[in-house]
């Protein structure tokens, strides 16, 4: 296959030429270009698109979850993070907890 427009992608596909372009902007799915600098969709991002179709209905996600998730895997500085706020979440959730029992041991 020698690359689909983004016209034939979106027909393929059942995304809008729209929201092709919305995808690439958040990396999520990136179409070669072809030396005129048009998108040229292959059998990858061809299932790239279905599959991603068949994830947000499977697990009932939005684009920008999965644009978000994308940007943990690219951005180390930005998953540790999330991981180090997540921890003291859980550490707080954690020591209310703690807190809550000492208090009807006390009672």
């Amino acid at each position: 296959m020698a690359g689909l427009t983004i016209g034939e992608a979106a027909a393929r596909t059942g995304w809008s030429p729209r929201m092709l372009r919305y995808l690439e902007g958040a990396g999520l799915v990136v179409p070669r270009r072809s030396g005129a600098g048009y998108r040229l969709y292959g059998l990858l991002e061809l299932n790239q698109l279905r599959s991603l179709r068949e994830l947000r209905g499977r697990h009932h996600v939005e684009l920008t979850d999965i644009g978000f998730a994308a940007r943990l895997e690219r951005e180390p500085e930005l998953r540790a993070a999330v991981e180090t706020w997540l921890a003291g979440t859980l550490l707080s959730a954690l020591d209310w907890e703690q807190r809550k029992h000492e208090r009807l041991l006390a009672a």
